[in-house]
């Protein structure tokens, strides 16, 4: 008997993480060395203060039982705590409900906050997940350019007010993936002022928020009256070197945070308490530990800037995140051209193409390799005909 896929997964571009990988791993097993610049996955071990925690707490009584969806007291507490410091704004723990990744946050906000035709205003380039969880709401994602020239702002004013009626949600996501721009204050005012005008909620992809080089990033919920418009989303993973833990949460509009923890609720549960412990542990005791991860992605990226600067590529210094987004450097080439040809010289890096049309002719590079292996990654791309 044949099986297709659903036709809301027909509507999906490819996911071109997933390519890349299996490319890269069809070229391993062929003996290939390959430097692999393409998922945001960080190479280091989480803070020792973090794995000592959690194994500190293993034989706890009732630790292994079901957790809460929304995350247990403790933790919410100290997220809130974290974000006092952080940002100087209260949160109290019913405006904080944990998610298994960002990525799960994100998708599943379409599910539960718009109905079938509502408007997703979705940044391009930007996180797949934008698209696809509105893709599977069977909402419509409406796309917003990111160009160079407005600072890979999108243009809020040039959406048609036909569009803006029927919007839902309006994604935003700085620092930036991938193009590495950091907002200020008065772009988040904009965003506020555009959802009371337009009854839109605004879901603040503020996942890198802890990585910056220069000037510490904003959050969406510094501005007055963003709580009754909104969320913001952040994540443990890329802070704190933990991809495959999964830890992230959302906070803000307390009635919106609760809609997403009963639609969580219906699909999953909570994380490991004895995780919780060991992130409410790190977000109260352990940030200084930020400050040398931020350091260690500072000279990564300098060496692929400062590298590719040299074979006359037009390179610029991300403000934030661990990601670089430059201009193909080859005339007449598409971004997916160019990246055959970075692993025909054995270096994986991300199309432009795979975050969506608008983002063509970009590629970009994941700064999750150590210090030698960008350098290496430098020295194969010299040898790509340009």
């Amino acid at each position: 008997m044949a099986f297709a896929p659903s036709d809301r997964l027909k509507k999906l571009p490819p996911y071109l993480f997933a390519e890349f990988e299996r490319k890269r791993a069809v070229l391993e097993k062929q003996g290939k060395d390959i430097v692999n610049l393409g998922i945001g996955d960080p190479d280091q071990a989480p803070p020792r203060l973090l794995l000592d925690t959690m194994t500190a707490h293993l034989n706890d009584e009732y630790i292994h039982q079901y957790s809460s969806s929304q995350g247990t007291e403790e933790f919410r507490g100290a997220v809130a705590s974290f974000m006092k410091k952080r940002y100087s704004f209260p949160l109290e723990n019913k405006e904080i409900c944990m998610g298994i990744g960002s990525k799960e946050l994100i998708a599943h906000m379409p599910l539960a906050l718009t109905n079938p035709g509502d408007v997703v205003l979705c940044p391009e380039p930007g996180y797949p997940p934008y698209r696809s969880g509105t893709i599977f709401a069977l909402a419509e994602p409406y796309v917003m350019p990111l160009s160079k020239k407005n600072g890979f702002l999108p243009d809020l004013d040039a959406i048609p007010a036909d569009v803006c009626k029927r919007a839902k949600i309006l994604y935003v996501n700085y620092p930036n993936n991938p193009t590495g721009a950091t907002a200020g204050l008065d772009f988040y005012k904009k965003c506020v002022e555009f959802a009371k005008k337009w009854g839109t909620i605004v879901v603040s992809d503020e996942a890198y928020a802890e990585l910056y080089y220069e000037e510490a990033p904003h959050s969406f919920l510094e501005v007055p009256g963003a709580k009754e418009v909104g969320v913001a989303v952040h994540s443990m993973t890329k802070t704190f070197s933990m991809a495959g833990w999964r830890m992230a949460w959302v906070c803000g509009n307390a009635d919106i945070v609760e809609t997403l923890r009963g639609f969580k609720a219906n699909c999953d549960s909570g994380q490991f308490m004895g995780f919780q412990k060991a992130v409410a542990k790190v977000l109260t005791e352990g940030t200084g530990d930020m400050a040398s991860i931020r350091e260690m992605y500072r000279r990564r990226r300098d060496i692929f800037v400062d590298g590719t600067k040299k074979l006359g590529w037009d390179v610029t210094a991300p403000k934030a995140g661990l990601y670089i987004w430059y201009p193909v450097p080859k005339k007449g080439s598409t971004s997916m051209q160019f990246a055959e040809d970075a692993l025909n010289a054995g270096v994986i890096m991300l199309p432009g193409s795979g975050f969506g049309q608008a983002a063509e002719g970009f590629m970009r590079v994941a700064l999750t390799v150590t210090e030698d292996r960008l350098k290496e990654a430098v020295k194969r791309l010299a040898t790509v005909k340009l």
